[in-house]
């Protein structure tokens, strides 16, 4: 079969929750005007339904989806996509980061609480339960997102013991990216994100970095897309559809497949010891709904982005998903996952 490699950023649908709403299986995404974004509870990824809520950095835009909504309105994002895509997720993290991390996390100061880490835009909690779980050691995850409605879910199915049966505790804040200051990060020992750094502008990442930095606290960066996808078999429309949502993802500043390289740049310009790691999607026949989730975001953001292909864009998703149904398409997603090694302050952590 052939494959087709397509340079585009590749992590994000946005549709219907359930892909048996419409009986055109093209219809959520290429029917009628405007964005590519799901109904009232908007599913994640930009375009598509993102793995973790956006902490909102600037009014008006959401760091989550394709167009943030009125000034003060707190983006949605259904937790039916969050926990479709959270064992592809967990399957992909890079665990070649973890042997650095957990030597770095090793040598600080012991605190009675244990480990302090903070999740920022954590969504559902996934990050937690798939990391808390690899780590020795009691720790108190401090979950940040700007949905109510989502930090209620990750608090809810938050882990409860570590890799050694210590016990693992969790606290809620809502909060936006740019209140994440050193003075916040007092006392952490790790930030987290997940499917953060690419829906964030060059001055966020840079917020980001400086805040890590000053207070001496390392961060872990998962599943920023690398700005390629891999299909197979391949189709004459792929590379001009990866190419559309690539200039999507990089819509109004946003740094899309550029943000590992930002993010990198900014931590080294901090004196930070920077690893990067590849943590690509491989999705089959037993992922289907996920692919087919996928497929209908990714194609809608190409439209958005480029409306002359709406009639080409039809067909080709419907191949696309009928493919997919028949357990015949198979798509690698490649994202990349970032370890900064912060140089710990006086105040230590």
């Amino acid at each position: 079969m052939r494959k087709t490699t397509a340079t585009a950023g590749a992590a994000t649908p946005a549709l219907p929750t359930d892909p048996h709403d419409a009986p055109d299986p093209a219809a959520g995404v290429l029917a009628g005007a405007g964005p590519a974004e799901p109904p009232a509870v908007r599913a994640g990824e930009p375009p598509a339904e993102r793995a973790t809520v956006r902490l909102r950095a600037t009014p008006g835009r959401s760091a989550g989806g394709p167009s943030g909504g009125p000034s003060g309105e707190v983006p949605r994002y259904a937790p039916e996509w969050l926990r479709l895509r959270e064992p592809a997720d967990a399957a992909a993290r890079a665990r070649d980061l973890l042997d650095p991390l957990r030597a770095h996390l090793a040598g600080l100061p012991g605190r009675a609480d244990g480990l302090v880490v903070h999740d920022v835009g954590c969504g559902t909690g996934s990050m937690g339960r798939w990391l808390a779980p690899l780590l020795d050691g009691a720790q108190h995850w401090v979950l940040h997102d700007r949905d109510p409605y989502l930090l209620h879910f990750a608090a809810a199915a938050a882990p409860r013991s570590a890799a050694d049966g210590s016990r693992v505790t969790v606290e809620t804040r809502r909060g936006d990216l740019g209140r994440l200051t050193p003075e916040a990060l007092a006392g952490a020992a790790l930030v987290t994100a997940s499917a953060l750094l690419d829906v964030l502008t060059t001055e966020e990442v840079g917020t980001l970095a400086a805040a890590c930095a000053a207070a001496g606290c390392p961060a872990l960066l998962t599943l920023s897309v690398a700005g390629r996808v891999d299909l197979d078999p391949a189709h004459p429309l792929d590379e001009e559809i990866a190419e559309a949502f690539d200039e999507h993802q990089r819509r109004t500043g946003l740094l899309g497949p550029d943000a590992v390289t930002a993010a990198a740049e900014a931590f080294a310009g901090h004196g930070a010891t920077v690893r990067a790691h590849p943590s690509p999607w491989r999705l089959g026949p037993d992922e289907a709904r996920l692919t087919a989730q996928w497929l209908r975001g990714w194609v809608g953001a190409a439209v958005e982005q480029r409306p002359e292909l709406r009639e080409r864009a039809g067909p080709y998703l419907r191949d696309r998903l009928s493919a997919c149904a028949a357990g015949e398409l198979r798509v690698v997603v490649h994202h990349t996952d970032l370890l900064a090694l912060c140089r710990p302050t006086g105040g230590g952590s």
